[in-house]
């Protein structure tokens, strides 16, 4: 366990909620993105975190780091939420080692009750522990931009999805797929691109709200997302070379620094969905207030 832990003020929720944020990338990834000036996983769910309750503590486990080791079951048990950003690994590849501990993990927190959310690599793991499939995606990687993710019928009822517009567009970096979903979930959001979207998974004792996008990015962290993924997107001819991506990546980072500035907003294409936090996030305020407050015996904000 990493043990990094942040407390803010006396407020008494703060004794009570620690999370579990389980950073799944492998070092030499890590790396990549510190050097082209992007947050890790962990961090852009910590700060994701802090910003909708800063009162929180928690803990990073670099979990494919091979001297960590995963919390023990009464460790597991006493988190308010387990947290899965996004992670290269590849779920379905069941004899690598890492990929077994990640859903070893999961199918604990399933069965300690602990409420659970996560995002790209996340809703995959969830889907899989609990019987669902997940493959390659024919249509290849989808990047950048997911566009017109709208909500299904009983998306439109969810609670995680109270406050949010029905169609809206959100940050994509995927390769795979959730082919099958298995019994105990509903599926709560898709696009063109990819039926499964977002989902709610409840198996054995808990219950994980999943995405297949990244509410936890901003413009600046997916402008870093694609320096760090140039040699592959110019070889799938996202771009059509080095120059191609550096002017995009420019107008990413123009529009980061002036979310307002209306010529890009429309050359760029891209609204609050993208830009406002309230809105972009909104999935992971609702995972907090509608299934970790009441659990933790706290009441529902006014968020």
């Amino acid at each position: 366990m990493d043990g990094t832990s942040d407390s803010f003020g006396a407020k008494p929720v703060s004794a009570k909620l620690r999370f579990l944020i389980i950073d799944g990338y492998p070092k030499e990834s890590c790396d990549q993105f510190r050097e082209v000036g992007m947050g890790l996983a962990s961090e852009l769910y910590r700060d994701m975190l802090l910003a909708w309750l800063p009162e929180a503590n928690y803990d990073i486990w670099m979990s494919s780091d091979g001297d960590t080791r995963p919390p023990s079951d009464a460790a597991l048990a006493g988190y308010a939420g387990v947290l899965w950003p996004g992670c290269n690994l590849t779920v379905y590849h069941f004899l690598d080692p890492r990929v077994k501990k990640h859903l070893d993990l999961a199918e604990r927190a399933f069965a300690a009750g602990v409420p659970q959310f996560g995002t790209c690599w996340g809703i995959q793991l969830a889907v899989v522990v609990a019987g669902g499939e997940v493959g390659p995606h024919p249509l290849g990687r989808e990047m950048g931009l997911g566009r017109k993710i709208y909500l299904t019928d009983a998306g439109r009822q969810h609670p995680m999805y109270m406050g949010k517009p029905p169609v809206f567009d959100g940050f994509v970096s995927h390769d795979d797929e959730v082919k099958k979903l298995p019994a105990g979930a509903t599926l709560l959001a898709s696009n063109h691109y990819s039926k499964v979207q977002a989902v709610s998974v409840t198996y054995k004792k808990g219950t994980f709200w999943g995405l297949q996008y990244h509410p936890e990015y901003d413009i600046h962290e997916m402008a870093r997302l694609i320096c760090a993924r140039e040699d592959k997107l110019v070889g799938l001819q996202f771009f059509s070379d080095h120059d191609d991506l550096v002017a995009y990546v420019d107008a990413f980072e123009a529009l980061a620094k002036n979310p307002q500035w209306k010529p890009l907003r429309w050359q760029l294409g891209v609204d609050d969905d993208i830009l406002a936090a309230p809105v972009r996030q909104r999935e992971f305020i609702n995972w907090i207030d509608k299934l970790v407050l009441p659990r933790a015996g706290f009441p529902p904000r006014n968020t």
